[in-house]
Formats: C-alpha cells, sequence, structure tokens
C-alpha cells in the first residue's frame, strides 16, 4: 500500500541519518583520541593552520592568480566614490586600526590572526549601497556597504608588513567571510549604488 511505502522510505532514510551520524561520531572519537592532525576542525571542516604565525600561515590564491610582485613606494590606491577620484599612498592607510580575525581557505585551512591597516568604513566614508574591491590580477569582490565597519584594508600582519604573498602592499580583511573574499594585492575600491548580491556566489577567476 502506498502508505507503508512512505513508512519506508521515512524510516529507511532516518536509517540512513542515524548510521552517518553513529559513523561521524565515531571518526571525530578516533581522531581525538589518536591525536591526529584533523581532529579540531571548524564547523566548515577546515583544519587549523600557523594561528598567530604568519610565516607558518599557507599562501594562496584565487584559481589562476599569482604571487604580485608590488613596490610599495610606486603604488597607490585609486579610491572612486560618487564625489570623485582621489589617489591615496600606503603610508595613508597605516592608521593603527586592528582586528583578530579567522582566514577559513576554501582549500581546508584556516588561521587565526592579528591584522592591522584601516577600516573600511573610516577609509571610504561616503553613502552608498556597496563598494567593489579590485585587485591588480583582475580579480574583484563587491560588498554591501554596511560591512565597511567590521572590515579592514590591512597592511600589516602579526606586527609586521604583509608580503607578498599575503596581499602586500594591501589586502581586504571581511570576518566572517571565506578566504576567497578576502582580496589580495588590492589597488582599487569604488562606492556606488549597486546591489552587492549582482554578481556570481563564487568568482570564476
Amino acid at each position: 500500500r502506498r502508505i507503508d511505502l512512505e513508512r519506508r522510505s521515512l524510516l529507511g532514510a532516518g536509517a540512513v541519518v542515524a548510521v552517518a551520524a553513529v559513523a561521524w561520531a565515531a571518526i571525530e572519537g578516533v581522531m581525538r583520541l589518536a591525536r591526529l592532525p584533523g581532529r579540531e576542525r571548524r564547523f566548515t571542516g577546515s583544519h587549523e593552520r600557523g594561528s598567530f604565525n604568519p610565516r607558518a600561515m599557507p599562501v594562496t590564491q584565487w584559481l589562476d592568480d599569482s604571487v604580485q610582485l608590488i613596490d610599495r613606494g610606486a603604488w597607490s590606491l585609486l579610491l572612486i566614490t560618487p564625489g570623485g577620484e582621489r589617489r591615496i599612498g600606503h603610508e595613508e592607510l597605516d592608521r593603527g586600526d586592528t582586528v583578530t580575525a579567522v582566514l577559513d581557505c576554501t582549500g581546508g585551512w584556516y588561521s587565526e590572526q592579528e591584522w592591522a591597516g584601516i577600516r573600511l568604513d573610516r577609509l571610504l566614508g561616503v553613502e552608498g549601497r556597496s563598494f567593489v574591491v579590485r585587485s591588480a590580477t583582475g580579480y574583484r569582490r563587491r560588498f554591501p556597504l554596511s560591512d565597511a565597519a567590521s572590515m579592514l584594508l590591512a597592511t600589516r600582519l602579526g606586527g609586521e608588513p604583509l608580503s607578498a604573498g599575503h596581499g602586500a602592499p594591501a589586502r581586504i580583511v571581511a570576518p566572517g567571510r571565506r578566504g576567497f573574499w578576502w582580496v589580495k594585492w588590492v589597488t582599487e575600491i569604488e562606492v556606488d549604488d549597486r546591489s552587492w548580491w549582482v554578481q556570481s556566489p563564487m568568482p570564476w577567476t
């Protein structure tokens, strides 16, 4: 009968969930008892790597990007707002704002670090709906302007100037967002009235 088939399907699905839960708990237990590297993971499944030790934090970039070697002295940030454009030198961005945040990479690792630079709400200081951050590689991500107060344009990591591998001269720190939002080698930020979500959920390049 139809009701019997539905009951069997429900019981079967419940059994699968129960077996999966038991297997997950068993694997987690074995990893903790054996003190295996993956015993401490975030809710995303990522493993800890190099927290509060920038030199031990992995250097990764998105898909076809490569590490950019940019001269800090010659570099400047182009800031575009409804009121016009201006160039901002590297020394103007080192304002002493700090945030301790977790970079959770889609590559399967996370690292908690102390970042320093300037809060984006202080840097932008204008009204709008969103802002787009562009990298020297052409990579870009758009954010809601309401997030600016919690975000940082970082020039330092762990008290030292950013290395090229970690995004020097400046990179985005976006607490609560996965690593592909943390744009490296930032060259341009533009504020406008577009909706921040009108973009691919994950960048293709």
